[in-house]
């Protein structure tokens, strides 16, 4: 059987004003898709599978639609030769906005469908924190997505996928998709996996899974920082079974509505100030501060100083802070030199808007060794604090992040890292953790920022409305 694999995966919030550009994008082509660790897993099916193009980056802006245009464009060119397929894997974020554009990944799996053909048996995986369309289900046999958030389950999720394509091909069962939306969008702090409700909620899918008619169960949380009318939570299920798959996504969508309110933080939260005091006096170390309204890896910019003008306002001590994009700031250190002291403005380089920038001395810690000029990190020093820039907008969740730039995060007293939830790696180290619900491009408090383009009502925007589910096939589930 012949299988194609290619696909566009990225994260944007409308909020941010940063375009993405190609060479944002991590970029794999031909022989070096199949090659790549991220698709390592295809070797264990009996297909042939055949590589296009895959293009991603780590959440941010809009994509600039050239680049977009670019990058679909190749990915349709080098489908073509491959024609006629037994099936197309598609691995997909599901949470890209396009400048200009509506319902961006609609446009690439419709685009892919209607060059494939309809005989193609069409799959795709996604993050939970993307968005569906009535457009995207129409275009596809297969659907499965992450059902851990911090997610750890992405390769066994892709290999879901792909499971169930392969399946499909080998038997000549065709399944469908379906799926209910929910009026709910919230932020990925408040519903992640590790707890209640959502632990119980995705606990659920397993159950689903087994049960005859049905192969897939999903439970999409939507990704909130997008202004966009798609923006949404969904039960969609893939199976054989149109009365079951029904009545599964109706119970699992109105399981996700009743539990509406009790999505919580996980961990203590409070305004910068409050956080910053409470990290400070804290007995137990080392305190991990979340910075979570700039953090990169949920589409923020990465450059706001806010936080770190009130550590140095309050005197705190024994901190590592990772980091803060400065192109301008990280350029600078590398002229000056190692053990070099020099005047920076730190921050608010790539939004001007949005907050205000640092100025201080600081003494040149450490210069990471690199021969990408967009991959250099800076660590700079003012009392107490030991401040990583960057070149680029990047997180640092793991250990490795920080042990490669001379830094040790279990010695610290304060680690503050610009995230939301805690990576698996930092947050066994947490002692305690705090979230400030800091302003930026993805606020938590998603209620302070402008909703121009939703459809209503929606909540949280909304509180004072009814629902009950209804399901919306796939166009192609008349095929099955």
């Amino acid at each position: 059987m012949r299988i194609a694999v290619g696909g566009i995966h990225i994260e944007c919030s409308t909020y941010n004003p940063v375009l993405n550009e190609e060479k944002d994008f991590r970029v794999l082509r031909g022989e070096g898709l199949l090659e790549s660790p991220y698709f390592g897993f295809l070797k264990d099916y009996d297909a042939e599978f055949l590589p296009t193009i895959h293009a991603r980056a780590i959440a941010g802006g809009p994509v600039s639609r050239a680049t977009y245009e670019g990058f679909k464009s190749e990915f349709l060119e080098r489908l073509k030769p491959l024609l006629p397929l037994d099936g197309l894997y598609l691995a997909m974020h599901g949470a890209m906005y396009v400048k200009g554009m509506e319902d961006a990944e609609g446009d690439w799996i419709s685009a892919a469908r209607a060059l494939v053909g309809e005989a193609c048996t069409v799959a795709a995986s996604y993050d939970l924190h993307g968005n569906v369309t009535q457009r995207i289900i129409d275009a596809l046999d297969i659907y499965s997505t992450y059902r851990t958030a911090p997610h750890i389950d992405v390769e066994e999720t892709m290999r879901r996928s792909v499971s169930m394509l392969v399946e499909s091909l080998k038997t000549g069962t065709r399944p469908f998709v379906l799926w209910a939306p929910i009026p709910v969008v919230l932020p990925g702090e408040r519903t992640s996996t590790v707890d209640e409700p959502a632990k119980s909620l995705y606990a659920r899918l397993p159950e689903i899974d087994v049960m005859d008619g049905v192969w897939d169960a999903s439970l999409m949380v939507g990704y909130v920082w997008a202004d966009e009318p798609r923006a949404t939570a969904a039960a969609i299920m893939t199976g054989t079974d149109p009365a079951v798959l029904e009545r599964e996504a109706r119970r699992l969508a109105k399981a996700y509505w009743d539990a509406r309110e009790d999505f919580v933080f996980g961990c203590e939260t409070g305004s910068v100030e409050e956080c910053v005091a409470k990290a400070i006096t804290s007995p137990t170390a080392p305190v991990v501060l979340a910075e979570s309204g700039d953090n990169p890896t949920g589409g923020g910019v990465g450059d706001r100083a806010d936080v770190l003008a009130e550590l140095i306002a309050k005197g705190a001590d024994g901190v590592v802070f990772a980091g803060i994009a400065d192109r301008a700031a990280t350029e600078a250190c590398y002229a000056a030199g190692l053990g070099a002291e020099l005047a920076l403005s730190v921050g608010a380089s790539l939004d001007s808007k949005g907050s205000t920038p640092v100025h201080a001395r600081f003494t040149i810690k450490f210069l990471h060794e690199t021969h990408d000029p967009s991959d250099r990190q800076a660590v700079v020093s003012i009392p107490g604090i030991d401040l990583v820039l960057s070149a680029k907008r990047r997180p640092y969740h793991n250990i490795a992040d920080f042990t490669r730039l001379g830094l040790d995060p279990h010695a610290a007293r304060i680690i503050v890292v610009k995230s939301g939830y805690l990576s698996p790696e930092l947050a066994p180290i947490a002692n305690p953790n705090l979230m400030a619900l800091s302003e930026g491009v993805v606020d938590q408090f998603v209620e302070r920022l402008p909703r121009r383009r939703k459809e209503r009502p929606t909540y949280p925007f909304d509180k004072n409305f009814g629902f009950e589910p209804q399901v919306f096939f796939s166009a192609r589930s008349h095929r099955v």
